[in-house]
């Protein structure tokens, strides 16, 4: 295998792993992989920084551009536009003839059944992905797992990327509800304005979680989807019709020279023959139609490792999205609350408005008559002094009868509490 790819690699630039981790921790912090992106960055998109891990769990940076990667991995353009940066997409996890299309979170890499590409990145789940996936190859280098080096490097990308989502929605938990317990206590714009930002930010990640949960869901459910993914047994087969395609044509030569030195056969004949047989093998077996008699032989056989793998992560991601949608009904209970107690507010101010029109009616009745008795015409009632004391006296407490009447109607119609 080593020996295949030293040509489709001539135009790499790499650097060991021990190099590259001593340069990533100097004193500047990331300084030898910024180096590295920004000079990506200025040659175009041509090119792009890369981490190679194989299966010893060795890493080292390339830079590779577009067509060495579809070339290597047999993947098409459109499976490189999910892996670009510039662009964001969903996240999505796609099963291809030689090659899985991880892009989870900030984790997007290519795996095969023998490397990992990993998208260079200053990322800390990047970083971690690397760094674990190194820890575990090395650390299993000699000993038996039941997983191939595809399912351990998408289980691990799986991990991780259920494990940022779980950690960023704790911290929005624990952001929220002291902002939603203040907000019940005092409304004031501040506090809506914090709620809002939140809630927003609760929408996008909710959009994200449920995202990486259907992509899950969607693989359990296509049983062709998942044999897809069992990259080691489609080479190890690929392999295997290869030496029983040699192995055939070997024997086929062998039977042809026999014939020729037992009885005399026309060369053009022979020549013929042999043509024959080798393009019947050749077009049963074909490299260009590998892909599609090894996955229609996979789907029957037994996919329970990779749906178990499945199944557990699914769990752990429907857990985050159940955590997310329960704290999306605790927003919306806090703002029915809000809601419950601004009507509450909005009734005290009705009530107080029917009073006050209450009492400027009765103030009306009250200078209506003082207005009366303020001009100037004639009349008897200004011949006793104190008449107009009386009238005051019983002015008043007709407009105070009217006013407590008013009062009265009010609770009787249940306008005012009891």
């Amino acid at each position: 295998m080593e020996g295949g790819q030293g040509p489709i690699f001539s135009p790499i630039i790499a650097e060991s792993a021990s190099s590259r981790y001593g340069a990533r921790f100097s004193a500047d912090g990331y300084g030898s992989r910024a180096s590295n992106i920004s000079n990506v960055k200025k040659r175009g998109h041509g090119s792009r920084s890369w981490i190679k891990i194989d299966q010893e769990g060795n890493s080292k940076v390339l830079e590779l551009d577009k067509a060495t990667i579809m070339r290597h991995c047999s993947l098409p353009a459109r499976d490189l536009r999910l892996l670009d940066p510039l662009f964001i997409y969903p996240s999505s996890i796609l099963g291809r003839e030689k090659a899985i299309v991880v892009s989870l979170e900030q984790i997007r890499c290519i795996i095969t059944a023998e490397e990992v590409f990993l998208m260079n990145s200053l990322d800390g789940c990047v970083l971690r992905y690397e760094s674990e996936l190194c820890r575990i190859l090395q650390t299993n280098k000699d000993q038996a797992d039941d997983l191939p080096f595809e399912f351990r490097a998408l289980e691990l990308a799986l991990e991780l990327t259920c494990m940022s989502l779980d950690a960023q929605v704790k911290d929005l938990e624990m952001e929220i509800y002291p902002v939603l317990e203040e907000l019940i206590s005092s409304v004031s714009t501040l506090n809506l304005e914090q709620v809002r930002r939140f809630k927003g930010h609760l929408l996008a990640l909710t959009q994200r979680v449920q995202k990486v949960r259907d992509e899950i869901e969607h693989l359990m459910d296509d049983d062709g989807d998942m044999a897809e993914m069992y990259l080691t047994e489609k080479k190890q087969r690929s392999e295997a019709y290869s030496v029983s395609d040699q192995n055939i044509q070997t024997d086929d030569s062998g039977v042809a020279r026999l014939g020729s030195k037992s009885a005399p056969v026309s060369p053009v004949a022979s020549l013929s023959g042999r043509h024959k047989l080798q393009r019947a093998f050749s077009s049963i077996i074909s490299p260009s139609k590998h892909g599609s008699f090894l996955s229609s032989s996979s789907i029957g056989e037994n996919i329970d490792q990779l749906e178990m793998l499945l199944e557990a992560y699914f769990v752990v991601i429907d857990n985050t999205l159940s955590k997310l949608l329960s704290l999306k009904e605790y927003i919306d209970d806090t703002e029915d609350m809000i809601n419950i107690k601004l009507g509450n507010i909005q009734n005290h101010l009705i009530q107080f408005e029917l009073l006050l029109t209450a009492a400027t009616f009765v103030a009306t009745i009250f200078a209506v008559v003082t207005g009366i008795f303020g001009m100037n015409f004639a009349a008897t009632i200004f011949d006793y002094p104190s008449a107009f004391h009386w009238v005051l006296v019983i002015t008043g407490l007709f407009c105070a009868g009217l006013y407590f009447s008013f009062v009265l109607y009010f609770r009787y119609k249940k306008v005012f509490p009891l």
